[in-house]
């Protein structure tokens, strides 16, 4: 049976069958794959998929704490670290948004629970039939993009916040002649 038609090789479709749509609950990996989405703009997802190791390596394991208080020392190290997109506002940004995170968790207990909030706490289920009906935005990401600006962070645009939302499994948008429509479909 034909998968989502997105995955350009073999790292890419070993993402889209075992991660890609899966409702996330875990804090940590909310913060990471917020961090990778806001690397991809202007790029493509499989150039930031295959920097993944690399990212959790330069981020401490996307220890939010601990990224939250990088100073001008460990900026400049990231900045010369060829494994990692080496642009300088999204290095800051990923800085800052681990201080809105925890600003996030501390209103809310944790993220987990501040973002499934914007899809109603469970998994909106799409019936796309083809890559020309996915959205590069909707009303959900939108009200994400504009609360998380709200709250100081950046690269979280419209768009960005709808890969994230995908990604992360608040919406399961497999396309409905993917088998992982059905699975991820069953998931909460």
């Amino acid at each position: 049976m034909p998968t989502c038609p997105w995955p350009r090789n073999a790292l890419d479709l070993a993402y889209h069958d075992a991660e890609w749509g899966v409702p996330l609950h875990d804090d940590r990996a909310f913060f990471e794959l917020l961090t990778l989405e806001g690397a991809q703009a202007g790029l493509s997802w499989s150039i930031v998929l295959a920097k993944r190791e690399n990212y959790r390596r330069a981020f401490d394991g996307f220890d939010v704490e601990k990224i939250s208080r990088y100073g001008a020392k460990k900026t400049a190290a990231l900045l010369i670290d060829a494994g990692i997109v080496r642009n300088r506002l999204k290095i800051a940004a990923t800085i800052r948004n681990a201080q809105a995170f925890l600003a996030v968790q501390k209103e809310f207990g944790s993220f987990d629970r501040y973002v499934w909030q914007f899809v109603g706490g469970r998994p909106i289920a799409h019936r796309r039939r083809a890559m020309k009906d996915l959205p590069t935005r909707t009303p959900e990401s939108d009200a994400l993009s504009q609360d998380l600006l709200a709250r100081g962070f950046k690269f979280v645009g419209t768009t960005i916040c709808q890969a994230f939302m995908q990604a992360s499994g608040l919406v399961n948008d497999h396309l409905v002649s993917c088998p992982r429509h059905a699975g991820c479909a069953r998931l909460r």
